[in-house]
């Protein structure tokens, strides 16, 4: 018997498999970014599509349509009063309309497309400006409130009271006191404007607050802040570098939510007749200038309304879309 070698040679399909491995067939794709996981997870939500392209579509529609449509929105024109939107010559001949104006009119030959731009102008302005502000008061205080422990308390309980209070009879309230003086010292138009900025923002923080603190509770008993903290790092530097960038997210949901609430809010105070001066447009203002007459001429209480309420639905589903895309657990992570 003979005998047989204990290890083998070199088998010729290993060493081919094992060459083509080690052999740079190119340069490797990069990793692919946290904000491209977004962007995937975004794009595949419709009605967050809806809604971020409504929003681009009404914002660009304020900021560049007096640029396209020059028609001043307070000139008054009695010869053409009470014009009719040219669709209404669909279903009635008969119909005073004009090309001129494709909105039709008002009661004073008030052109309606430009106080349309007017109007949203200014409500998407108190709306964002709003916004900004119960943005950066729900963070500070929500940041404060969950980093430090011995202010938790005190700030949690004056957000309780906060969101206690009735809120649209504390906004009456605060623009009858504040009115006058506002507009003596800014002029009525920017001292109201200044007002409801400041009254909407005020309150309505206490939803991002809460959210916020969640967050740090969370986050501050990572292993990362432990480290930060054990190399001697100031509290000031680990909420900036730290923290807040962790929190972005719910920040982002928060705000358009927000905006929506600041719309609404405005919109309802000019339908009140406490907004901005009579002469002024906003949609809330438009929709109650419209209501007297609405059963002449429905057409002027549906444009306003829709345009606040698409805009509100759009900043909703813009903010499920972000919820949904931010938050790694639902995008599969």
């Amino acid at each position: 018997m003979t005998d047989q070698p204990l290890v083998s040679g070199p088998d010729p399909e290993i060493d081919e498999y094992a060459l083509g491995a080690l052999q740079d067939k190119g340069p490797i794709a990069p990793p692919r970014s946290q904000w491209h996981d977004v962007w995937q997870q975004f794009k595949h939500h419709k009605g967050a599509m809806f809604g971020g392209g409504f929003l681009i579509f009404i914002t660009l529609f304020v900021l560049i349509g007096p640029y396209i449509w020059t028609l001043d929105a307070q000139k008054l024109d009695i010869r053409a009063k009470d014009m009719r939107p040219i669709w209404t010559l669909l279903w009635d001949s008969e119909a005073k309309a004009a090309w001129g104006h494709p909105f039709g009119t008002d009661q004073l030959g008030r052109d309606l497309l430009a106080t349309m731009i007017k109007g949203g102008r200014a409500s998407m302005a108190v709306g964002w400006a709003a916004m900004v502000l119960a943005l950066l008061i729900g963070t500070f205080v929500g940041v404060v409130a969950g980093y430090f422990r011995r202010a938790d308390f005190w700030l949690m309980r004056f957000t309780d009271l906060v969101l206690s209070l009735p809120i649209l009879p504390l906004l009456l309230v605060a623009v009858t006191l504040f009115r006058q003086p506002l507009r003596a010292n800014f002029g009525p138009e920017t001292g109201m404007f200044i007002l409801i900025v400041g009254v909407v923002g005020i309150t309505s923080w206490m939803q991002t607050a809460r959210i916020v603190r969640g967050d740090i509770l969370a986050l501050k008993e990572r292993e990362f802040i432990l480290a930060a903290r054990s190399i001697g790092t100031k509290n000031s530097k680990i909420i900036m570098r730290h923290l807040l960038p962790n929190v972005i997210s719910p920040i982002t949901v928060s705000a358009t939510l927000g905006l929506a609430t600041a719309i609404i809010t405005e919109s309802a105070l000019s339908f009140l007749g406490v907004g901005f001066p009579s002469d002024f447009p906003t949609w809330g203002k438009l929709l109650a200038d419209a209501v007297q007459r609405m059963e002449q001429f429905p057409e002027r209480v549906m444009l306003p309304g829709v345009a606040i309420s698409l805009t509100v639905l759009s900043v909703n589903y813009l903010g499920d879309g972000l919820r949904d895309a931010l938050d790694p657990r639902i995008r599969g992570r």
